[in-house]
């Protein structure tokens, strides 16, 4: 009786062994999946950085064709309507990109004109990209200012996009001259 009940209580605890063993084997198994698909993420979170610093590279070099900003030429600049370079109007949806062009028929009297451009954040590196070299006047500057007709529920919204904007301006190597709001 003692040994049938020695040969049982070693039946059991050999059958909690093998299911605490095949249970960890489990456990195991799953932190094993867990760390590929971790490292697999990992992965292809630097795959799709390397392919984000390429394209903003890539932008960067396109706009090195502009030369860099003479800060004497447009310092004493203080009317919209005077600045030469580009101009951006931050909104709360969108952005208007002001740009000064030369009149086909001007000739030789130099009459210009303003252009204006709706875009999105996302857009706006290659317009400015697209932009042609006579529109740089001062270099590699733009003007930026929030816009005058927001509501003042909309402000905060049109300051993060204006900070949105000059992050990306100074992402692509082009310095930025802030306007106050008028």
């Amino acid at each position: 009786m003692i040994l049938r009940l020695q040969i049982r209580e070693f039946t059991v605890l050999s059958l909690l062994l093998a299911a605490g063993a095949v249970g960890c084997h489990k456990g195991e198994q799953t932190v094993v999946g867990v760390a590929k698909n971790a490292v697999k993420a990992e992965h292809q979170a630097q795959a799709n950085a390397q392919a984000t610093a390429t394209e903003l590279d890539r932008q960067r070099a396109q706009m090195e064709r502009i030369q860099l900003p003479t800060k004497s030429m447009y310092v004493n600049v203080h009317d919209a309507g005077a600045w030469a370079n580009p101009f951006l109007t931050v909104d709360t949806a969108a952005l208007t990109l002001r740009i000064v062009v030369d009149d086909a028929n001007s000739g030789a009297n130099g009459n210009s004109r303003h252009q204006e451009t709706h875009l999105q954040l996302n857009d706006l590196a290659q317009t400015l990209i697209a932009l042609p070299d006579g529109a740089w006047r001062y270099g590699r500057v733009i003007a930026i200012a929030e816009s005058s007709q927001a509501k003042p529920q909309d402000r905060p919204k049109v300051r993060r996009n204006v900070e949105a904007a000059i992050k990306k301006l100074n992402d692509l190597g082009i310095v930025v001259n802030e306007w106050p709001v008028r």
